[in-house]
């Protein structure tokens, strides 16, 4: 949203939450245009009626709608972007991660049935976009032509990296995420526990973790190695107290396991971010603002565990200054990123 508005547009926010008063609505920058009531009729209501925001469109004369993929295509969103297109509204959808079917192999019944419903109906609401907006190579998806962007980021959002200390020992990585099989940290872990070297190495893990991840992925591999006291679980920190653990550690650890959902080429947006504070990095997918860049490392697309003294070796003669690393990110920002979006629907 900023990166439009920084390129001079009008930008509303559509969302769906619920009121102070428990109802489900439908807003607008705060603003309900649908209210859906309360209880099971009204969990219903929400999924199949989309005319508040039509109506919204049309009285407020809206040009564009960027829409973010929840893969959740239905006969009624078919049916709202056909009337968006009748109108002459133009309209998009961004997906943030393609391919995504693979990602819901572990996930419950009900979400497995929710990808199915998707899966019957993609094609079809697609049509009625004038383009997909993918952060992968992919040139068509789901028979709709692509715009390729970068995941991007924003600098007045993110701080500098202020690291405390430079050298590697110790060494303190950070991960920071809504952890998934994707993120495979327990190759992390698995590399602390096979590591012999004599330098002392600790993992912050920053976000949320599945108690099953915890118990069935995690525990068991910080038992066989006895990491309790090198394995640190922050959970979900804001501000201050997340770039206090940054500052804490010299290297960071973006996605190791995307091979596991089947993906081969994709923008993270950690990578930016962690580009942006000027830490140095490492990930194992393909992404071409990163893979030739001097603060990161690669690791292979596998389920070995992470290579701990390439790491410390690398850290060893490491001397860019984290300015200098984000100096490198600055063609990424949400406002380049996104005229490139209006650019190519407008012409």
């Amino acid at each position: 949203m900023k990166g439009l508005r920084e390129n001079g547009h009008d930008v509303r926010l559509c969302y769906y939450d619920f009121s102070p008063t428990g109802h489900r609505c439908r807003f607008v920058d705060g603003q309900v245009i649908q209210d859906y009531g309360t209880g099971i009729w009204a969990g219903l209501r929400q999924r199949l009626s989309y005319d508040g925001i039509y109506d919204y469109c049309l009285r407020e004369g809206i040009e564009f709608v960027y829409a973010r993929c929840f893969q959740n295509a239905n006969p009624w969103l078919i049916r709202f972007f056909r009337r968006l297109r009748q109108t002459g509204i133009r309209a998009v959808t961004e997906i943030p991660t393609y391919p995504y079917d693979e990602e819901f192999r572990n996930f419950s019944p009900k979400e497995r049935m929710q990808l199915k419903v998707d899966q019957l109906f993609r094609h079809r609401l697609y049509q009625y976009m004038d383009a997909m907006v993918t952060f992968s190579d992919a040139t068509e998806i789901f028979g709709q032509r692509t715009i390729r962007i970068s995941n991007g980021v924003d600098f007045d959002s993110i701080p500098l990296h202020s690291p405390l200390t430079s050298h590697p020992s110790p060494l303190h990585l950070i991960g920071v995420a809504e952890v998934h099989a994707w993120h495979a940290f327990d190759r992390v872990m698995a590399g602390i526990g096979e590591y012999k070297g004599s330098t002392q190495v600790y993992f912050h893990v920053v976000g949320g973790v599945h108690p099953n991840t915890m118990k069935h992925v995690f525990k068991p591999i910080i038992e066989k190695y006895g990491l309790q006291d090198r394995v640190v679980f922050h959970g979900q920190l804001f501000g201050e107290a997340l770039d206090a653990v940054f500052n804490q550690c010299q290297f960071a650890i973006g996605s190791l396991g995307r091979h596991r959902s089947g993906i081969t080429v994709i923008k993270t947006l950690k990578n930016r971010e962690y580009a942006t504070r000027g830490i140095p990095f490492i990930y194992s997918e393909q992404d071409s603002d990163f893979d030739q860049q001097p603060y990161v490392l690669k690791a292979p697309a596998d389920e070995s565990p992470v290579d701990i003294q390439q790491i410390i070796d690398f850290m060893a003669s490491f001397t860019m200054r984290p300015e200098e690393i984000r100096k490198t990110v600055e063609h990424l920002t949400w406002k380049i990123q996104m005229q490139k979006v209006v650019d190519a629907i407008v012409g």
